[in-house]
């Protein structure tokens, strides 16, 4: 999570905006309509990707992403939960990079 929040903040997302995300107030997130669709479409598929239907699809198109972007962003999530899921179960800890503001110790 930390180096998530970290590249957010590199991509110029604010402190409220990285906390907010971090702790699933999107609402709270300075985001486009279009950026919020898209996060609670990654939680949706991240969480229970078979719950995903046509009309979840469908907020995002008419959020404005197009097809194409749809399709790179469910494989940006989907390697992304890849990478995750073996980092927990080999204990990878936590860089600190919020804390150091930098990539490497």
């Amino acid at each position: 999570m930390d180096s998530h929040a970290y590249f957010l903040r590199v991509q110029g997302a604010s402190d409220v905006t990285v906390a907010a995300i971090a702790e699933g107030k999107l609402q709270d997130a300075s985001l486009s309509l279009a950026e919020r669709a898209l996060l609670e479409y990654a939680k949706l598929i991240t969480e229970s990707a078979s719950r995903s239907t046509y009309e979840d699809v469908q907020r995002l198109r008419e959020a404005g992403w197009t097809e194409n972007q749809i399709s790179e962003a469910v494989y940006v999530i989907a390697i992304f939960a890849f990478f995750n899921r073996i980092a927990d179960a080999f204990g990878v800890p936590s860089q600190n990079y919020l804390q150091t503001g930098k990539l490497t110790p």
